[in-house]
């Protein structure tokens, strides 16, 4: 009697255990080929069928990126029913070759499976506003920024930028109000209507005398007309010229060490001042020179007494600045840039932080 009773048991245990969803995918993987972006959205449905004996459940897909949206059946699947998983790709601004991932969750074992969807979206040609995006009167501008990136400060470095004449008239270009380290000109000067050119910049390191990243607001004249509140945005980051050093001179450079890097004022009132010190010790083999030194904000008075000054291999000194808390309120981070001579670490970036308690008015 026990050996049958245990024989059941074991049956129905078997049946209890075997008895379960199981999904089966027409694919799990489509190319769409190629396609024009202009075409949409491209969709494609991946069919699912339950070959288990229990009602199969598809709980949440999750795509690998934004540019792809799946749905699928939402109402349990019976065994030997079918349903459908469909994946829908965006090629909206997003050209060349993709290959994207859906994470299908569902009762069934393996709890997830991976579907795969894969293409190649030929770019769709872009209108002149999209290419040119700066409009200044009836010539339009690639951008309002011509970046020149790093400027080492013993070179003259030159970008160009493509420029258009969208009106019915010839377009003369010119920039005024222009530094003595930038030259700015168009080439040809004039355009004629629909025609292309390129406006050329040369940026001298050698005549800006601050570090770091700088940038200059140029006007635009078109015509012999200065244009009203049109701003042509020229930046750089002027670095020091450490590519001749010899290996040895490397060896025997300055190191700028800073004991640490940042200083927490606390808790202090508005429009009130503190005073932070940073000191830092040069570690190297030769006299470290604090090229520039700049905040991030005025409410931040830098001493410039180091600037320019030779520091002596194991020598200290210090950094101070000066903190106007004025209207701030709450936690306030600001920054305090340092530029040496240091070839492993020119720029090194000073942190001050303080939270800012500003006097409640009196009702």
């Amino acid at each position: 009697m026990k050996r049958v009773l245990f024989f059941s048991l074991f049956i129905l245990s078997g049946l209890y255990t075997w008895a379960q969803p199981v999904m089966k995918v027409s694919a799990t993987e489509h190319d769409f080929g190629k396609f024009r972006e202009e075409a949409g959205k491209q969709t494609y449905d991946f069919v699912v069928m339950n070959t288990g004996d229990q009602p199969l459940v598809i709980q949440n897909i999750v795509a690998s990126c934004g540019c792809t949206t799946p749905e699928w059946t939402k109402s349990p699947i019976p065994p030997k029913g079918t349903g459908k998983i469909t994946a829908i790709y965006d090629p909206a601004n997003r050209p060349g070759p993709f290959n994207k991932t859906l994470s299908v969750y569902t009762n069934s074992k393996p709890q997830v499976t991976v579907l795969v969807i894969k293409g190649e979206v030929i770019p769709r040609e872009k209108t002149v506003e999209e290419l040119f995006t700066f409009p200044v009167g009836p010539v339009r501008f690639e951008s309002n920024h011509l970046a020149f990136t790093n400027v080492k400060k013993t070179e003259k470095k030159t970008r160009v930028m493509q420029v258009i004449n969208t009106g019915k008239e010839p377009a003369k270009i010119e920039f005024d109000n222009i530094p003595a380290h930038l030259s700015l000109k168009a080439n040809p000067e004039t355009l004629k209507p629909g025609q292309k050119g390129l406006v050329e910049g040369v940026y001298d390191g050698t005549k800006n005398q601050t570090w770091g990243n700088v940038s200059d607001l140029v006007k635009v004249k078109i015509n012999g007309v200065v244009q009203d509140k049109v701003y042509y945005y020229v930046s750089a980051n002027l670095v020091e010229d450490f590519s001749n050093l010899s290996k040895e001179e490397l060896a025997n450079a300055p190191v700028f060490k800073v004991a640490s890097t940042t200083v927490d004022l606390g808790k202090i009132p508005g429009s009130s001042t503190r005073d932070v010190e940073f000191t830092f010790t040069n570690e190297g083999k030769s006299d470290l020179i604090i090229r520039h030194i700049k905040s991030s904000c005025g409410c931040t008075a830098v001493q410039k007494d180091n600037q320019g000054v030779g520091i002596k291999p194991g020598q200290s000194s210090s950094i101070k600045a000066t903190f106007n808390s004025g209207g701030y309120k709450g936690k306030v981070t600001k920054a305090i840039y340092v530029y040496t001579n240091d070839p492993k670490k020119p720029e090194t970036v000073l942190m001050l932080t303080a939270d800012v308690e500003q006097a409640t008015a009196e009702k």
